[in-house]
């Protein structure tokens, strides 16, 4: 049986895709401590072998993707919303 505190956590998750230009796993340590300090990021994932480079994060609902996309930007890494 799920529990009503478990469904009412998973409505609260958002899924963000993006493409980026992480190359590397130093790119992925640099990232990784960024990602990692902020509470709303429940999960996240860098798939190297994909073309896109894509960033896959899980996150609280009050994390919009554009407040994802400047703190990377800020970090010197290219990072941009896939479809």
């Amino acid at each position: 049986m799920i529990s009503q505190y478990y469904i009412k956590q998973k409505q609260n998750i958002q899924i963000h895709v993006f493409k980026t230009n992480i190359n590397s796993d130093t790119d992925v340590k640099t990232i990784g401590t960024l990602l990692n300090s902020n509470p709303y990021i429940k999960n996240w994932s860098v798939d190297l072998e994909d073309i896109d480079k894509v960033l896959r994060i899980e996150a609280r609902k009050q994390l919009h993707e554009n407040d994802i996309v400047k703190h990377l930007n800020t970090k010197g890494f290219y990072c941009a919303t896939l479809e």
